[in-house]
């Protein structure tokens, strides 16, 4: 994963609920992120691309029709939330694969009237918008997207739209890779004649796969990424407006883990994988709850063969050069007030594949401390 792999800020909200007697099973997800473009060329646009899901799936776009901002073009805060305006939202067909396109555009009439300049820049994460308090405007390297579904797509790539030919937008070279967490809401089993109590929380997050040079016959290990999380309980549900920069709901986020670096080793399939609120249940009031993800660089030196991490510390103390710059952050929100739905087939999958990876990594984390 290249480095603007992680030059983006995203907040999600992704959940999986266990069916049992009398309660639902509920998939669904919230987006809402800044993307910093350093990809070396001005982007004349965005894509959001969901892998699995119909149109019908897409509830919420930040900057479209009916959100509460306004969703016209441009850098005027009382006209738009940000320089290309509402989405459009397309369905495809790739083969065997089916998915829709949220995407984010210039208009091209002989030249493009709107474009995302390349360059560095400092956000904390969902800023880059007209009502982000950070000066947005036609200069700024990045820009706030996102989306909302009744359902968590199989695959989700995000891409800059960089022009291949003119008028012609392509996310070939500005593909974006953001880790993300899954969640798994395990409810407690129902006493007769007692209160519901409150469910398990868990989620996972993995670091980028490897990728493999074909100039190096060894396998590689994937980039690797520090993490640090932070995390609260809420008693109210947050929406996808609520979560932005300045709001009071991301206050009072306490340390859940300090530090761990991110590592996927091609002979361990459970290595680069992190996670969270494992067996502990949330509190009785509890509506939802929100957990941050902080990514950082790795900024010592990986090994020339094999491309592993040589770490000066340990991989959650880090020392000295290990820790490189901040590269951006994901919160999630899992709201435990699910709506009443009957699970279909695929949420059972999922919520059993979810569960599975959980307890497995648990399972064999416990057996190597033993």
């Amino acid at each position: 994963m290249s480095t603007r792999a992680l030059s983006a800020v995203a907040i999600a909200v992704t959940l999986v609920i266990a069916p049992t007697a009398g309660s639902s099973a509920v998939i669904g997800f919230l987006g809402n992120f800044d993307v910093i473009n350093d990809t070396g060329s001005t982007a004349h646009g965005f894509e959001i691309e969901l892998e699995g899901l119909h149109s019908s799936d897409i509830t919420d776009t930040f900057g479209g029709a009916g959100r509460g901002f306004p969703s016209g073009r441009g850098f005027n805060p009382a006209v738009a939330v940000q320089r290309y305006g509402a989405p459009a939202i397309t369905e495809y067909v790739n083969g065997a694969f089916f998915g829709t396109r949220v995407t984010y555009s210039g208009l091209y009439n002989g030249s493009w009237d709107f474009g995302t300049p390349s360059g560095s820049f400092v956000t904390p994460g969902d800023n880059c918008w007209t009502g982000g308090g950070l000066g947005y405007n036609a200069a700024t390297p990045c820009d706030h997207f996102g989306v909302g579904t009744t359902k968590s797509a199989s695959k989700t790539t995000y891409s800059w739209l960089i022009e291949s030919s003119p008028g012609v937008l392509s996310g070939a070279s500005g593909i974006v890779n953001l880790p993300a967490p899954a969640y798994v809401v395990v409810p407690a089993a129902p006493v007769v004649g007692q209160p519901p109590a409150p469910p398990v929380v868990q989620a996972v997050i993995q670091a980028p796969a490897p990728v493999q040079p074909p100039e190096k016959p060894e396998a590689q290990w994937g980039t690797a990424i520090w993490v640090k999380v932070f995390t609260t309980e809420l008693e109210d549900a947050p929406k996808l407006e609520d979560l932005v920069g300045g709001n009071a709901l991301l206050n009072n986020l306490e340390t859940e883990t300090e530090w761990q670096l991110l590592q996927k080793d091609p002979g361990n399939p459970l290595s680069g994988v992190l996670e969270s609120g494992y067996g502990a249940p949330v509190g009785p009031k509890a509506a939802s709850i929100l957990r941050r993800y902080e990514f950082y660089k790795f900024g010592g030196v990986y090994d020339p063969e094999d491309n592993h991490a040589i770490l000066e510390g340990n991989d959650s103390n880090p020392a000295g050069l290990d820790v490189g710059t901040y590269l951006g952050a994901q919160n999630g929100a899992v709201n435990l007030a699910a709506i009443a739905a009957v699970p279909e087939p695929e949420t059972y999958a999922m919520m059993l594949a979810g569960v599975g990876l959980v307890f497995g990594i648990a399972r064999r984390r416990r057996q190597r401390q033993a």
